[in-house]
């Protein structure tokens, strides 16, 4: 067994369980850009890199933190024996809050979303709201069912979700469609089967409990959202940041869309550890098992570190090729090392997501507010330095997501160890 294989079995129970679906749904991203970069002109394949990147970097900086407050609430419940239906009808009041908010601003604002985002299109900014709405529902059932440990219906959800895009994508391809409305039309309609598939296990997994207080879901919410919203620029930045500064570059729009998602296999997989670390770094901390949490916050940056390397190498080494034959990238726009600063970055920011993680728990919300606003500040200075703008770009997703990743890991230095292991309310570790 390979050393990354021993590191994945020795975290918490249901990674496996995520990993199909979540190998499923990174390759209907790669596949659904892919085909639609094949049956689309460069300013359509634009329109929908940038609605791609709205949906992957708004979205789920606003409806993903939902999911990781239900799964660490949760968490904590089941190991005090209490049901979690009350902390779903809290939780869904509250989602479809955030939704309305969203949704309304589209309308308000939608001719000069469209004009400037779009080229005009208003029913992209449309498909915009119908891809936010079904992100936030599958969201909401993700916290439910990793919280009580359902990972098999979690993995579910996200295979059925990914597995609709890429059968939609082909589908586009083969009736001959060469409409951006109907390559970004997937995003909307896969979230929404994949949610009915997984709604009556989730329903299920949600038994009667005790009175669940509204602020404690609230409470930590903001700092999160705001914390996970600054991610996702970090992340998604050198799109937006190309489309805004210098949007005539089309061709390279979209080719920094297909580079960023080739440079991010590893993120994909990160995706399966996420979910079970959360619940499973929760689980410990309510049972006040502070060595065994930062055993496993170890392990699990061990992982991170190994699986940056192992995706990064073939990424710089053949990356400028792979983006021409998968995507019709234009030839000549990214080279290896841009690939270089992307890979880098990629490795930091899935760093600084398992130290965020960690934060979250042990309640350091406005310290984890406080890493991502300084990587961000440093993403936005070395952006808006003059020179090549696709350099520009790549170095800025690498230091902010460095800069990140090391301002968590001093709030983290010598934190658990203070603390004893002593349960306290609502999972917290008590100080003594």
């Amino acid at each position: 067994m390979n050393p990354i294989a021993r590191l994945l079995k020795a975290l918490p129970p249901g990674t496996a369980m995520v990993a199909g679906g979540t190998a499923v749904l990174g390759a209907a991203s790669y596949i659904h850009l892919a085909v639609a970069g094949h049956s689309l002109s460069e300013a359509d394949k634009a329109g929908v890199s940038v609605l791609w990147t709205l949906v992957m970097s708004v979205g789920i900086g606003l409806f993903f933190p939902i999911e990781q407050e239900l799964t660490r609430i949760v968490a904590a419940r089941v190991v005090r024996g209490e049901g979690s239906a009350p902390v779903l009808r809290k939780a869904g009041l509250l989602t479809g809050g955030v939704l309305g908010a969203v949704l309304g601003v589209l309308a308000v604002f939608a001719r000069p979303i469209a004009d400037r985002l779009f080229h005009g299109d208003l029913q992209m900014v449309a498909v915009l709201g119908g891809a936010f709405a079904g992100m936030a529902l599958c969201y909401l059932t993700r916290g439910i069912l990793a919280g009580v440990g359902r990972f098999t219906a979690y993995g579910s959800q996200l295979a059925v979700d990914g597995g609709l895009r890429i059968v939609l994508a082909f589908a586009c391809a083969a009736a001959g469609l060469h409409s951006a409305l109907a390559f970004s039309l997937i995003l909307v309609v896969a979230p929404f089967v994949a949610l009915l598939v997984t709604l009556a296990p989730t329903l299920r997994a949600a038994r009667p409990g005790g009175v669940f207080p509204t602020r404690e879901l609230a409470r930590g919410l903001g700092p999160l959202t705001a914390s996970t919203l600054l991610a996702q620029v970090v992340v998604n930045a050198a799109v937006m940041s190309t489309q805004l500064l210098e949007p005539t570059r089309i061709a390279l729009i979209s080719a920094l869309l297909s580079a960023l998602v080739l440079a991010r296999v590893p993120l994909f997989v990160f995706g399966s550890l996420q979910a079970s670390l959360l619940s499973g770094l929760s689980t410990v901390v309510a049972a006040g098992d502070h060595q065994g949490f930062a055993r496993m916050l170890r392990k699990a940056c061990v992982v991170v570190l190994g699986l940056g390397a192992v995706g990064g190498v073939p990424a710089v080494v053949l990356g400028p090729w792979l983006i021409e034959v998968l995507f019709r990238a234009t030839p000549g726009q990214l080279g290896h090392v841009d690939f270089v600063w992307f890979s880098i970055g990629t490795t930091c920011y899935m760093l600084a997501m398992v130290l965020g993680q960690a934060q979250m728990v042990l309640h350091k919300h406005r310290a984890q507010l406080a890493c991502w606003a300084f990587g961000t500040a440093m993403l936005l200075g070395i952006t808006l330095v003059p020179g090549d703008i696709a350099l520009r770009v790549g170095l800025a997703y690498a230091v902010g997501s460095l800069a990140t990743a090391g301002a968590m890991l001093l709030t983290l230095r010598g934190a658990v160890p203070r603390r004893a292991a002593v349960p306290a309310p609502e999972g917290q570790l008590t100080e003594v």
